[in-house]
C-alpha cells in the first residue's frame, strides 16, 4: 500500500493548502466570473501531458537499452566460456564482466560518478587485448564488436540518467498547477451559484488540483526510473548477468 502513496509529498500538501484558502477567499469577497476554461488546457494540461509522454518515452528508451546492455555482455561471456583459456582467466575475464555490469547499476541506482564503470569496461578490454594469442583473433574481434553495443547502450542510460525532462518546463507546470484554484475557484462559484453550499465548490477545486498535482508527481517519479521509488520503475536486478 505504500508504494501507492510514494505520489503523496510536500507539492501534495501545497496544492491541497491552496485549493482551501483559495475557496475561502472568493466566498468572503464574493469573488466569481465566467471565463473559458480552455485557457486551463493550454495553460497546464498541454504541457503536462506532453512532459508525461517524454517521461514514458524516456522509460522505454532506458529498457531498451538496458537490454541491449545485458545481452551483449551476456555473448562476451558466451565468447570467453567457449575460448581456450585458463581456468584463472577464464576467471578473471567473467569476474570483469560482472563487475561492469554491477557498477552500471550502482550508478544509475545513485547518480553518482561514471569513473568505476568506465574503468572496469576499458580493464575488461585491455585484459582481453592481453590474451589475444589465447583467444584468437576472430573471437577477439568478435567480442570487441560487442563491447561497443555494450558501451554504446551504457553511454544511452548514463545521458538517458543526467539529462531530463527541460526543467523549464516542468518548473512552468507547476507553477500553473499552484495557480490553477486562482482562476478556476471564481468560475466554479459562478457557475453552481452562490447561494449553493460552499462544500461543492472545495470538493471540486480540491479533487480538481490533487489530480494535477499527481499527475505532476507521477511524471517526476518517471522520468527517473532506476532509484526503486515509483510504481513504474525500472526493475534493474533482472538485467543482472545472473538473475535471482
Amino acid at each position: 500500500m505504500s508504494r501507492y502513496l510514494v505520489i503523496l509529498n510536500f507539492r501534495t500538501f501545497v496544492a491541497l493548502i491552496i485549493s482551501l484558502i483559495v475557496p475561502f477567499v472568493a466566498y468572503k469577497f464574493n469573488v466569481n466570473y465566467d471565463i473559458d476554461l480552455t485557457l486551463i488546457s493550454i495553460a497546464i494540461i498541454f504541457p503536462l501531458v506532453f512532459t508525461i509522454r517524454g517521461a514514458f518515452r524516456r522509460r522505454e528508451k532506458a529498457l531498451e537499452h538496458l537490454s541491449l546492455f545485458r545481452a551483449s555482455l551476456k555473448t562476451v561471456v558466451n565468447l570467453i566460456l567457449s575460448s581456450k583459456l585458463e581456468d584463472t582467466d577464464m576467471k578473471k575475464g567473467l569476474e570483469l564482466v560482472n563487475n561492469s555490469n554491477q557498477d552500471l547499476f550502482k550508478f544509475l541506482r545513485s547518480s553518482g560518478e561514471t569513473t568505476e564503470h568506465d574503468n572496469n569496461l576499458n580493464e575488461l578490454f585491455d585484459f582481453l587485448n592481453s590474451k589475444k594469442s589465447i583467444i584468437g583473433g576472430g573471437t577477439l574481434q568478435k567480442i570487441i564488436r560487442f563491447l561497443k553495443d555494450t558501451t554504446d547502450s551504457a553511454d544511452n542510460l548514463v545521458a538517458i540518467d543526467r539529462h531530463r525532462t527541460p526543467i523549464s518546463l516542468k518548473a512552468y507546470c507547476l507553477i500553473f498547477v499552484y495557480i490553477f484554484p486562482m482562476i478556476y475557484t471564481p468560475t466554479i462559484i459562478y457557475k453552481i451559484g452562490i447561494e449553493n453550499p460552499a462544500w461543492i465548490t472545495y470538493f471540486i477545486v480540491i479533487l480538481s488540483e490533487f489530480i494535477l498535482i499527481s499527475l505532476y508527481n507521477i511524471q517526476d517519479q518517471m522520468e527517473y526510473p532506476f532509484d526503486d521509488e515509483g510504481l513504474d520503475d525500472i526493475d534493474l536486478d533482472i538485467f543482472k548477468m545472473v538473475r535471482k
